[in-house]
């Protein structure tokens, strides 16, 4: 188990976020702990991130306990506060409410799409091609991330995009030590686009079979890393 610090040069400077001192606080952190510039492990040291971000210690003492109940930070009394270690019990509970949600999101939308919608969609489908062919990883995950999103934002349901980032803040953080995957993101696009097809034909079961085809990608993967990188993960 590692006890290094924080690297807080990872920190995104806060005038780049939206929201009040702690809010935006807050979002660093978390960006910086999910992006795994901290490290599971690490030791998060507020007078650090306060000398970094330019802010006093009450905006960061109330972003480390935003980030405690998001189980990505273990806050111990009269000791050091640090990233939370990867725990397989919560990535398998994520996997699964996050399925839940998704399944059922994709086949409303299957259902009722419209073509502005299949527009926005398509589009996405070109950029995910276009950073697979440049082997831009980051920038395949996040527009990976935009075009699960962006099912749900057509469900025309507000909360539940919110919903399932919240369930799946672990399962978020996992993925990002499966990059860089040339082989996996030539697969993920196949997977998608499969996904894309149910979606255009308008036919609700094949948009959930494809859909649930390609979650079930992910715990196999997340579960073989667990043993390659146990230093990352709780003790058994």
């Amino acid at each position: 188990m590692t006890n290094t610090d924080i690297e807080v040069t990872n920190l995104r400077e806060i005038g780049t976020f939206e929201g009040s001192l702690a809010q935006r606080v807050y979002l660093s952190m978390q960006e910086a702990i999910l992006s795994l510039q901290f490290l599971p492990g690490s030791v998060v040291r507020k007078g650090l991130i306060c000398e970094k971000l330019g802010v006093s210690r009450s905006p960061v003492s109330e972003a480390i306990a935003r980030l405690s109940n998001e189980g990505l930070v273990d806050v111990v009394p009269q000791s050091a506060t640090r990233v939370s270690y990867f725990s397989m019990d919560d990535i398998r509970e994520g996997t699964f409410l996050r399925e839940a949600l998704e399944l059922a999101s994709v086949a409303k939308v299957a259902w009722d799409r419209t073509e502005d919608q299949m527009a926005q969609i398509n589009r996405n489908m070109r950029l995910q091609s276009l950073l697979v062919e440049d082997g831009d990883f980051p920038g395949f995950y996040q527009s990976d991330e935009e075009f699960h999103a962006m099912l749900m934002h057509f469900t025309g349901y507000p909360r539940l995009k919110t919903v399932a980032r919240m369930v799946s803040l672990q399962v978020t953080r996992a993925r990002m030590l499966l990059l860089p995957t040339p082989g996996r993101a030539t697969e993920t696009l196949d997977e998608h686009q499969a996904i894309v097809d149910a979606v255009r034909d308008q036919d609700p079961d094949a948009a959930q079979k494809a859909m649930r085809h390609h979650l079930g990608q992910l715990m196999p993967r997340i579960e073989a890393l667990a043993e390659k990188r146990p230093e990352l993960f709780q003790s058994r």
